[in-house]
């Protein structure tokens, strides 16, 4: 698989990054009765609980960050940071902008990574990391 890939998958790339090369499926006896059941949120419902749940553990995990200099990690994606041309393509420096701020000395080691891994670019988002030399365009696929 490749010690930086192996790494990425394991939590390098803050979960913006994850390639799965094969998987095993585990079938399991279904019950006679089984209840089934929807529960409908809006988007923004949802955005509110997980901003606001965020929000709690930042305050809680604050006393056991580093303090000099002060650092901490969070999982998620902070869009204010900067993000990805939605329609065209992105080249490292525009995402080096947002990207080293988010995954600081990582940054460059996830974008070869990604380079390896997907180097025609299928798999983006917002903060997703561009292939190094990147001649690949944005294809909408709507």
């Amino acid at each position: 698989m490749g010690e930086d890939l192996f790494w990425a998958i394991r939590g390098g790339g803050g979960g913006s990054f994850g390639i799965i090369v094969s998987f095993k499926v585990q079938l399991v006896d279904v019950p006679e009765k089984v209840t089934v059941f929807n529960i409908h949120r809006t988007l923004q419902q949802n955005t509110d609980k997980y901003l606001s749940w965020s929000s709690r553990l930042y305050n809680y995990l604050t006393p056991y960050v580093e303090n000099s200099p002060r650092a901490s990690y969070f999982n998620y994606r902070d869009l204010d940071l900067g993000v990805n041309n939605p329609k065209e393509k992105t080249s490292y420096a525009q995402a080096s902008i947002w990207g080293k701020k988010y995954f600081k000395n990582n940054f460059d080691r996830l974008v070869r990574v990604k380079t390896d891994v997907d180097p025609k670019n299928f798999f983006r988002n917002e903060q997703s990391f561009p292939p190094l030399d990147s001649r690949f365009t944005y294809v909408d696929e709507d």
